[in-house]
């Protein structure tokens, strides 16, 4: 049996390797190191988690051994996707690299460039970065790419959907021709075939398993769904407590929208949950995944920003709430289970209009995937859930502004509109009393008001209806507040009811 010690490492990357509680290659390791080691180009192809990342750490720390970097000046480049990857990458150097003094600069966004800029002054052996950041950093005259000894393109195919494509094509040129280039993809479509033809000179293949297949240790399901988010939410959170081995799973949505409210209704049903998508800001992301490996958190709700590359050893399940579009994501997805030989579990939640996504998936990886419970035309009624409930009672809200005070809120007072009109001659018969009572009322308090204006000088006309004006806003306010609070409680005033405003007491001119 073939162990690190065969492959031609140096005894400080072996002693670290050894560390780390690892003696025997995987197939990629195995197949890539001798020739990587001897400077020839790579294309590496194996599904994920079987151990790409340190099939080309360990020969470039070998390779590192002779040698120093100068300032602005890298002496390998590793590009990655995304940003975890590529802080991924970074961690793998620090733990097989502790017997080398290497300095490892990570370019990625959301860290400041005065941090980084710090980092490439003092010489960066190895320089991690994501394309974007990296074209930054050369726009603004901060780094020279002519002392790149080694190129490392880690999932390519990855690198083609996000559109790195052009990024990548222009930071080659800037990088002598004379490299070695390593070319790592889970999956091998002729696009990127294509751009390896392109990008490496007579290099070693390296296949260990067929293109886009899934570990034979991870059960996959099917499971049947409607399409309405809150029927999905109710299915999915019956099956997350049907597992009865769950220790962690990581629950994938096709948009960052939806991983934000599936996030906040397994919070609300008591689930230990947490969140990652790419609007987040990068140390909230960091931090995020910092507590899901932890195990400070069990569920992590992500888009497929979390699909590619993680090395999360121990995560027990999968859960798709959304059928990826692209077959080849369904691959990096189910991915994170079932890593180095452990048992995994990845559940696909599928609706009607699915269908055609999950041909493909099937046809790619040339699997039939079994039914749980029973496919989609098996599948019971809809039922009517709390959430929804919960929606349609925002709709008559909206409906019940838009007339007035609303359907539903007219219905419910119908009972109270019949007893007032039964009551009808009765109360208007009080009314008019009252209304004779207060009119003399009236009569009398003006009478003593005309006296005595005769006597007083008449006062400015513009103050007394600017009192009159101000009296008659206040009192138009308070009557409008009584009529908000008592609308929902009590039967509609009529007229002015028992109130009489009191520009209607001011006196008229004699």
């Amino acid at each position: 049996m073939t162990t690190f010690s065969d492959l031609g490492l140096s005894q400080k990357v072996l002693s670290a390797v050894a560390d780390a509680g690892y003696s025997i290659p995987t197939p990629i390791q195995e197949g890539a190191i001798p020739p990587a080691l001897m400077r020839r180009d790579i294309l590496g192809i194996a599904q994920t988690g079987t151990g790409k990342t340190a099939s080309f750490v360990l020969p470039m720390l070998t390779l590192l051994e002779k040698g120093r970097a100068r300032a602005r000046m890298p002496r390998t480049l590793i590009l990655e996707p995304t940003r975890e990857l590529a802080a991924q990458v970074a961690e793998n150097f620090e733990k097989y690299g502790k017997n080398h003094k290497l300095n490892i600069a990570l370019l990625i966004g959301g860290v400041s460039f005065d941090e980084q800029d710090r980092k490439l002054e003092r010489g960066a052996d190895v320089l991690i970065c994501t394309p974007g950041r990296l074209l930054d950093h050369c726009e603004r005259g901060k780094l020279l790419m002519t002392g790149v000894e080694i190129l490392v393109i880690d999932e390519a195919d990855r690198m083609l959907d996000m559109g790195f494509i052009p990024d990548i094509e222009r930071i080659a040129k800037l990088i002598p021709f004379t490299r070695q280039t390593l070319f790592f993809s889970a999956t091998m479509p002729p696009e990127i075939q294509k751009l390896a033809d392109r990008f490496l000179q007579n290099p070693e293949r390296v296949e260990v398993a067929p293109p886009s297949s899934t570990a034979k240790t991870v059960t996959q399901r099917f499971v049947a769904a409607h399409a309405k988010d809150y029927e999905k939410r109710a299915v999915l959170r019956d099956l997350i407590r049907a597992q009865e081995e769950l220790k962690n799973a990581i629950i994938f949505c096709n948009r960052k929208l939806d991983v934000a409210d599936l996030f906040r209704s397994l919070e609300r049903h008591g689930f230990s949950v947490g969140a990652l998508h790419g609007d987040m800001d990068q140390r909230s992301r960091t931090t995020m995944l910092a507590n899901f490996k932890d195990g400070n958190i069990q569920l992590l709700v992500a888009s497929d920003v979390a699909a590619r590359g993680l090395d999360i050893p121990d995560v027990s399940h999968v859960f798709n709430f959304d059928v990826p579009i692209h077959a080849e994501d369904y691959v990096h997805r189910i991915g994170r289970t079932g890593r180095a030989g452990r048992p995994g579990a990845a559940f696909t939640l599928v609706t009607k209009r699915d269908t055609k996504f999950t041909d493909a998936i099937e046809k790619l990886i040339d699997l039939k995937i079994e039914w749980l419970n029973g496919d989609l035309s098996e599948l019971p009624a809809p039922m009517e859930s709390h959430e929804n409930g919960k929606s349609d009672r925002r709709k008559s809200e909206r409906d019940g502004k838009r007339g007035g005070r609303g359907r539903d809120r007219d219905r419910d007072r119908g009972a109270e509109r019949e007893t007032e009109r039964a009551a009808g001659h009765k109360s208007d018969t009080k009314r008019d009393d009252s209304a004779v009572t207060t009119e003399a009322a009236v009569t009398a308090k003006a009478e003593p008001v005309r006296a005595e204006r005769k006597a007083e000088p008449k006062p400015q006309t513009s103050n007394r209806n600017n009192s009159a004006s101000h009296a008659a806003n206040n009192d138009n306010r308070d009557r409008r507040n009584r009529y908000r609070r008592d609308q929902d409680d009590g039967p509609t005033p009529v007229g002015f009811g028992d109130d009489i405003p009191a520009f209607m007491l001011i006196a008229g001119k004699a």
